[in-house]
């Protein structure tokens, strides 16, 4: 069996943390339209507009609704301010 390839993924607020672990993947609804993360991605800073981050991981996978916010990739690690 192959692994599964993750990165490292925070979600934050001024609340709290949203999430915080491995990911497959994450759906953003970005200012200039919907993206897709995966492992590995390039490196990149974006705002985020209102809408649902859907994060899958190897247990399954959940939505997060947000007003707006800021995403950053970088050494296959994402955080997600909201």
């Amino acid at each position: 069996m192959v692994a599964v390839r993750t990165f490292r993924l925070v979600i934050t607020s001024v609340t709290g943390a949203q999430f915080d672990g491995d990911a497959i993947s994450a759906t953003l609804p970005g200012s200039a339209g919907e993206m897709t993360i995966l492992a590995h991605h390039e490196p990149l800073v974006s705002t985020l507009r209102k809408g649902s981050i859907k994060v899958r991981t190897e247990q399954g996978s959940q939505e997060i609704k947000v007003e707006k916010g800021v995403v950053e990739c970088s050494s296959n690690r994402v955080t997600i301010l909201v």
